[in-house]
C-alpha cells in the first residue's frame, strides 16, 4: 500500500476501481508528467447522489457529494499511475461543475467537499487551484462533477 493509500486507509478511505467512462472518451490522459482526468461524477455505495442545489439538497449535501468526486479522481489517477499513487507530486488543478437553480450562490462551499478532502489526504501536494462552476444540469442529474489535473513523477 501507498503512502498516501496508508494515509487513506486511515481516515478509513479505500479507492474504488477507477470506473469506465460512459461515453466515448478516456477516463484520463498522460502528456509528460501531466494527468488530465475526465470529470467524475457524485456517487456513492448506493448509487449515484442526485439533486439540485438550491433546490433538493443543502450545501452540506453537496459538500458530500463533491467529496465523493474527489475519490472518484484519485482511483482514475491511480490508474493513470499504474496503480501507483505514490508518483503524485500535487494536484494542480480542479473544475468543479455544481447542478444547481439559478440564483444559488455557494458553489465554491459545495466545492470545498473535494478540496479539503484532497488537502486532507494528500498534505501539501493536495492544494491546488480552483475554479467552480454553476451547471442548470449534469449527465444523469447527478449534483456534482469535478474533473482534475495532476502532476506525477
Amino acid at each position: 500500500m501507498s503512502g498516501y493509500e496508508t494515509r487513506l486507509a486511515e481516515m478509513g478511505i479505500t479507492l474504488p476501481d477507477a470506473p469506465a467512462p460512459a461515453a466515448n472518451y478516456v477516463p484520463f490522459v498522460v502528456v509528460g508528467d501531466i494527468v488530465y482526468v475526465s470529470g467524475q461524477i457524485s456517487s456513492d455505495a448506493s448509487g449515484l447522489i442526485t439533486g439540485k442545489l438550491g433546490a433538493e439538497l443543502t450545501t452540506e449535501e453537496g459538500a458530500a457529494a463533491a467529496r465523493t468526486c474527489a475519490i472518484g479522481l484519485l482511483a482514475q489517477l491511480k490508474a493513470a499511475c499504474g496503480g501507483n499513487l505514490d508518483r503524485l507530486v500535487r494536484v494542480v488543478k480542479l473544475t468543479g461543475f455544481v447542478n444547481s437553480t439559478a440564483d444559488y450562490t455557494e458553489q465554491p462551499k459545495v466545492v470545498n467537499g473535494a478540496s479539503d478532502f484532497l488537502v486532507e489526504a494528500l498534505g501539501e501536494a493536495g492544494r491546488h487551484s480552483r475554479s467552480a462552476v454553476s451547471a442548470g444540469s449534469l449527465p444523469m442529474g447527478v449534483a456534482v462533477e469535478i474533473e482534475g489535473i495532476f502532476q506525477i513523477a
